[in-house]
């Protein structure tokens, strides 16, 4: 039986500097077949000119051009442009290991239930390296916080039947709404049990950008308006400001009669 092709989809805005060491990381890879979709969302660095010089040296690699519509919509036109059966995101300044992709693949191949499949994390800068504490999946953790990060792989069909990425969502952690939607009505998740995802710290990371408490209402607010069903069967109610008692908090005010 032939393997699926792989479609390795990477947002770019601005990433020039790391964009080669996030290819690399790619074709290294021990699993084939394999496409390399770089989405350049409209970068005023020299992120085009090195995804193009990329391109003539490299087969598998396509590059599409966009005007700059946000991380989200840069995944959605890769996935939609994508020949291959499975999507593995993967944003322009991360990494993955030699055998995440084959493992990963063999895994979805195996077991159809399984919807999402991802691995062990390394966090790392100029400064270092340490392991990312990802907290064990269940669909209850989900509703409270998201332990899947984005450089996972799935289904294509799977991401279509739920409209992809919200491009709507620009307070952050787009990530985390696209695997609740996923999810909420079934699919199993897998961890790999090996660090194969190298998540890449700088000074303007969008999770720093994005981690205010402005940001944090504005994204809560939204998510319980997209998924009032889903917080509703996990939490008893809405998803609070502060998170992790949101269940508590809830399940009282539903004795008390006020919810």
């Amino acid at each position: 039986m032939k393997n699926p092709l792989v479609s390795v989809v990477i947002p770019c805005y601005n990433q020039g500097k790391y964009l080669t060491e996030t290819v690399q990381s790619v074709l290294a890879s021990r699993y084939r077949p394999l496409e390399v979709l770089i989405v350049n969302d409209g970068s005023t660095d020299d992120s085009l000119e090195i995804a193009l010089h990329l391109k003539e040296k490299h087969e598998e690699l396509t590059v599409i051009e966009q005007v700059n519509g946000g991380v989200a919509k840069a995944r959605n036109t890769g996935i939609k442009a994508a020949k291959g059966e499975i999507i593995l995101p993967l944003d322009g300044d991360d990494k993955i290991s030699a055998d995440y992709i084959g493992a990963a693949v063999g895994l979805l191949g195996d077991r159809p239930e399984v919807k999402v499949v991802y691995c062990k994390a390394v966090k790392f800068s100029e400064a270092g390296q340490k392991p990312w504490k990802l907290k064990p999946f269940s669909l209850r953790a989900l509703a409270r916080d998201n332990m899947i990060f984005v450089a996972a792989l799935f289904r294509k069909a799977d991401a279509l039947a739920v409209g992809g990425f919200s491009e709507e969502m620009h307070m952050g952690r787009e990530d985390w709404e696209f695997w609740i939607k996923m999810l909420k009505d079934g699919g199993e998740v897998v961890q790999l049990p090996f660090f194969g995802f190298y998540y890449r710290m700088t000074p303007d990371s969008k999770r720093k950008k994005t981690g205010t408490g402005r940001k944090k209402r504005e994204r809560i607010d939204y998510l319980n308006r997209k998924h009032a069903d889903f917080f509703q069967q996990q939490l008893n109610g809405p998803l609070r400001f502060q998170r992790s008692w949101s269940r508590v908090y809830n399940t009282l005010l539903g004795w008390m009669g006020k919810i």
